[in-house]
């Protein structure tokens, strides 16, 4: 039977970059992999010939040989599919392929120890957390080293053999007629050790999924967007790499009267149409308790009023900003009769334009724009 175009397999243009082939394995590989697949032939034939597409295109040497002789140039080249590219479990395909998502789980030689990947935590806080800064305790899944085997793989007392197929290069090197094409060892499958009596608590991953507690410390200031590093508590890396890091990501939930922008702070003061009219003073809110807001009189639905210092710290230091209450002139509402007939005694008390100066302004512009129509 013969074999599809590889580029067709993978969906891509034959001009596709890297970047490209990468993104399309990466989508077919998480579609048909046989860890989400179980005893699904159909998906674990497509499963191969995706990875088989791969290994050949993402390889220049191979992808030239292919666009000039096809098929033909690189037949036997590529890993076989499944067992060429990651038979275990589910997390065997974040290898090169995957790796950019969190910062990539490279670091070392292939068949050597490898730096564990990167993990993302998105910590949720209020306001007032993020503002004066404090302590949160999380639960996070990830993968460990097996405390057993000490992330070797191997029973204890025993150790990972070197790879008779390839003498521990991870690859071997194969003869296609006019072309020498090197493809991963089919034995160990790239890592250039073989575990012949595997751990039995790991079965032989050197890596078990556990669920840990962690304590972060927020510092005072911080804002949605901002990120804490914890180095060393990412996932662990595999041949007794070093883990990688963990990377805590703050969200500032929304507060029910203050919106923060920057180092400032923002909040509406509804006032009465009496204390707009001749002042007052008010109480208002802010995160350090109540203060006093002096009201002038006239005041217009709108203005903005600063109170210095009342706002937020920023995390990597500087001046406090400022708190701003921006006025809100309430219309009253469910007026008796006996109200409803003084504010009419009222209104008709208010001759002249001297009363409304924004009316009489807005009334002017409109003329202006009927005539200039």
């Amino acid at each position: 039977m013969s074999k599809r175009d590889y580029y067709e397999v993978l969906g891509v243009s034959r001009s596709a970059d890297e970047r490209e082939l990468k993104k399309a394995y990466r989508k077919l590989a998480m579609k048909y992999h046989p860890d989400r697949n179980p005893d699904d032939a159909e998906a674990e034939a497509k499963f191969k010939e995706a990875t088989e597409a791969y290994e050949v295109l993402g390889d220049p040497e191979k992808r030239g040989a292919y666009d000039q002789y096809g098929h033909a140039a690189v037949d036997g080249s590529a890993g076989g599919g499944y067992g060429g590219a990651g038979a275990g479990n589910f997390s065997d395909i974040f290898g090169d392929v995957f790796g950019d998502i969190f910062g990539g789980a490279g670091g070392g030689p292939r068949g050597g120890p490898q730096r564990g990947s990167d993990l993302r935590y998105t910590l949720e806080l209020s306001l007032e957390e993020a503002v004066r800064g404090t302590d949160k305790k999380i639960r996070i899944p990830t993968l460990v080293n097996c405390e057993v085997c000490d992330g070797s793989g191997a029973k204890p007392g025993t150790s990972p053999k070197i790879c008779p197929t390839c003498n521990g290069a991870g690859q071997v090197r194969m003869q296609q007629g006019f072309f020498s094409v090197q493809q991963t060892c089919p034995t160990c499958r790239g890592q250039g050790k073989i575990i012949e009596d595997p751990c039995t608590s790991c079965h032989g991953q050197g890596t078990k999924e556990e669920t840990k507690t962690l304590s972060v410390k927020i510092p005072a200031g911080v804002d949605t967007g901002d990120r804490i590093r914890l180095a060393g508590e990412g996932e662990a890396g595999a041949m007794g790499g070093p883990a990688g890091d963990l990377y805590v990501q703050v969200s500032v939930r929304e507060h029910s009267l203050f919106h923060r922008d920057g180092r400032n702070l923002y909040c509406d003061v509804p006032i009465s149409i009496v204390d707009a009219a001749l002042g007052g003073e008010l109480e208002v809110p802010t995160l350090e308790g109540r203060v006093k807001l002096k009201i002038p009189a006239e005041t217009q639905s709108g203005k903005l009023f600063r109170l210095r210092g009342k706002g937020v710290t920023p995390v990597r230091g500087g001046a406090p900003g400022d708190l701003l209450c921006r006025v809100q002139v309430e219309t009253p509402v469910n007026l008796n009769d006996e109200q409803k007939q003084l504010l009419m005694a009222f209104q008709e008390s208010l001759t002249g334009e001297k009363h409304a100066p924004q009316k009489k302004s807005w009334f002017d512009g409109v003329k202006k724009f009927f005539e200039e129509i």
